[in-house]
């Protein structure tokens, strides 16, 4: 059996983070059933500077860019679409801090739920519009995952494990990584951003070429 090791830094209030994460399951689906993966999530801020109570992201957009936020959303929609995943980011107004959610997904490595939990607070924040930063939310989420309800609130509540997660955010920027999703495949390259489901092939046929 040949194994495949994929760190991925993404952000659960990051659009491209989801659609990303959609065609590397795509991506893995399709491979050899010789070929096992494991992928291990990482911490990173979209936004550094989110406060606690988050903030209206279509009003930061009109601020920052000047422009129709719908304008600047419709490239992720439709490249969601491609992927089939129906995303409408103006149903999910407000961006809230990860730190939590970062806690929870990193703690569920032991579990072997760790991807598919932080796919699914994703697709809880941008699919069924719902607030993520919030610790019932969050701890609701998780109970599917392997945790039990009080294990999820204990471990997003311990000041050490948020600093833990809040660090290795941090940390990831100093790295050089400056935007998500960023893949890792092997320790040996990387792929930046939502690519297309054959450029992730590609780079399993690589990894795969590399090790023969």
């Amino acid at each position: 059996m040949r194994k495949i090791k994929i760190d991925v830094w993404t952000d659960v209030v990051c659009p491209w983070c989801l659609i990303g994460s959609a065609r590397l399951d795509k991506a893995i689906a399709e491979l050899p059933s010789d070929v096992s993966v494991e992928v291990e999530n990482h911490p990173f801020y979209l936004d550094p500077n989110t406060p606690s109570e988050g903030y209206d992201v279509a009003e930061m957009l009109r601020k920052k860019y000047g422009r129709d936020p719908k304008a600047i959303w419709a490239r992720a929609e439709e490249q969601a679409k491609l992927s089939g995943i129906d995303l409408d980011l103006s149903r999910q107004p407000r961006t809230f801090p990860t730190q939590k959610a970062h806690t929870v997904v990193r703690l569920a490595k032991p579990k072997g739920t760790q991807h598919d939990l932080a796919n699914a607070i994703a697709a809880a924040y941008f699919l069924e519009h719902r607030q993520v930063n919030d610790d019932e939310v969050l701890a609701e989420i998780a109970t599917a995952y392997g945790f039990t309800r009080e294990e999820a609130l204990n471990d997003m509540r311990d000041p050490r494990e948020l600093e833990e997660s809040h660090q290795l955010a941090i940390w990831a920027a100093q790295q050089g990584i400056q935007g998500v999703p960023f893949f890792v495949f092997d320790g040996k390259f990387a792929l930046s951003g939502a690519q297309p489901q054959d450029v992730f092939a590609a780079a399993f046929a690589k990894v795969a070429e590399e090790a023969a």
